[in-house]
């Protein structure tokens, strides 16, 4: 899936990728918005930099997250 700015989406699980840190786990449930996609590269395996509500902004794995309405 390709990431757009300003999609609201949540970090439903621990990412499987090398970039998740322990301290991430805390962000698992938490809802936020894209801020920068990266689609100047569109690799599906970029990091994806997401504002999440009260916890600030961060680069997240992609397959942590999933779009929500």
């Amino acid at each position: 899936m390709t990431f757009r700015r300003g999609q609201h989406v949540e970090v439903y699980r621990k990412s499987a990728d090398e970039s998740w840190e322990n301290h991430m786990d805390a962000f698992i449930g938490i809802h936020g918005i894209i801020v920068d996609p990266d689609t100047s590269i569109n690799d599906p395996t970029a990091l994806v930099e997401v504002s999440l509500e009260g916890k600030g902004t961060h680069r997240l794995p992609q397959d942590s997250l999933r779009v929500i309405d």
